[in-house]
């Protein structure tokens, strides 16, 4: 990276925290993927409950597989068999005591924007755990919610249909369409403005790019 793109990246990150902050959202910035795998290990203590959301982010970061290993009872819907098994999961993943996700878009005024097809990921981003952790790549800040949005349309969401096998029209042209496909997976859109009333909310910030 050129000299003067890292000053405008530190920049970018530093207005991001701080509007982040001011929401009453923890936030902070670590170099790399490993410097956020061993932040959001040290977070978690041995005996929790840790719910999970679909995530290329924390698939990317290792933590997926690490967090199995650990001394917790892990609740991974994404590992279910079958569809009541994910069902059943997702339940439990509302009450557990530590809620770790990514995030669509991070703006620079300090909000987390999110779509999900069943509301699973984002409901429990903000009601039911005790906390959550957000990790996001740099790539992910946006300027605003309508930069967010559009990151959705044109980047976000048709890759993640492709990757995960969805018969919609964006798979086939590579473009966003209003569609009412049954595979559609942008079915909620959910914006966390402020941090919520009973839900600590943590957002790692990564100096990389990570996730979709």
């Amino acid at each position: 990276m050129e000299q003067w793109e890292q000053w405008f990246s530190e920049k970018q990150v530093e207005r991001t925290i701080q509007a982040l902050k001011k929401n009453n959202f923890e936030a902070f910035f670590v170099p790399d993927s490993k410097a956020a795998f061993e932040e959001v290990m040290k977070q978690i203590p041995d005996g929790a409950t840790v719910g999970v959301g679909g995530s290329v982010t924390l698939t990317e970061t290792g933590l997926l597989d690490a967090l199995g290993k650990r001394k917790i009872s892990f609740i991974s819907p994404g590992q279910a068999k079958n569809i009541d098994e994910r069902s059943e999961l997702t339940r439990k993943s509302f009450s557990s005591d530590i809620f770790l996700s990514s995030v669509n878009a991070v703006t620079e005024d300090g909000k987390l924007f999110n779509v999900d097809a069943t509301g699973n990921r984002v409901g429990a981003m903000f009601i039911g755990p005790q906390k959550t952790i957000v990790v996001a790549g740099v790539n992910k800040i946006v300027k605003n919610i309508e930069s967010a949005e559009r990151r959705l349309r044109e980047w976000t969401a048709p890759q993640n249909a492709k990757r995960l096998g969805k018969k919609t029209p964006c798979v086939e042209t590579g473009l966003c369409a209003d569609c009412s496909s049954p595979d559609r997976i942008c079915n909620i859109y959910v914006t966390l403005a402020k941090r919520p009333t009973r839900t600590e909310v943590v957002v790692i910030l990564v100096g990389e790019k990570l996730g979709i």
